[in-house]
């Protein structure tokens, strides 16, 4: 199927985020209280995993399997990750818009995170972990690479108790408003 990626785009850039309903229709989503993880001092993470970023177990890819990220993204019980959304990640990808951000520990896949980069916001749509503490690998070095490109923005769209570990925090809208366009003035790039 053919997908208008600019619109998608766009829809993005105004601060919406795409999730499938329980029949598997998409429906464009917003939210009053937005999740961002802080790209500043506030971003923090679990002391134990300090060992595990020390020990260099993991190695850190950006989209060497993009597909098996969205895979695992999805693989899960209750999700809202369709198909055609997943779909939808590969024609963004496709165009340069989607990535996965991966962790590996040998040949195999230990986590990763899917998003979206847009100027300077990257929005995260879903991670997940086949090998423990390959998700939370994954953020921090994404942290650390967003920095590193001056991102403005990582939007997390809605809080978690994973993501209230590393520093999560909730803006309004007005608050989101004023970062998503400051971002969107940006070309950062994560590649």
């Amino acid at each position: 199927m053919d997908y208008d990626v600019l619109a998608i785009i766009e829809g993005y850039a105004q601060g919406y985020f795409l999730m499938a309903t329980e029949d598997e229709s998409l429906q464009w989503y917003s939210s009053s209280d937005r999740t961002l993880i802080p790209l500043d001092a506030r971003f923090r993470y679990p002391k134990s995993l300090q060992r595990v970023l020390n020990s260099d177990k993991f190695t850190v890819a950006i989209n060497r399997d993009f597909k098996a990220v969205v895979k695992g993204c999805a693989n899960r019980e209750n999700t809202w990750i369709s198909k055609e959304l997943q779909e939808i990640y590969w024609a963004l990808y496709l165009n340069g818009w989607a990535y996965s951000f991966e962790t590996w520990l040998g040949d195999e896949l230990a986590g990763g995170i899917l998003g979206i980069a847009i100027g300077g916001m990257f929005i995260g749509e879903s991670m997940f972990y086949r090998i423990p503490d390959g998700s939370k690998v994954a953020m921090v070095k994404l942290v650390e690479k967003l920095r590193s490109r001056s991102f403005v923005l990582f939007d997390a769209q809605m809080m978690n108790p994973h993501l209230e570990r590393f520093g999560a925090y909730q803006v309004a809208d007005l608050e989101y408003q004023r970062l998503l366009k400051q971002s969107l003035q940006r070309q950062c790039g994560l590649i």
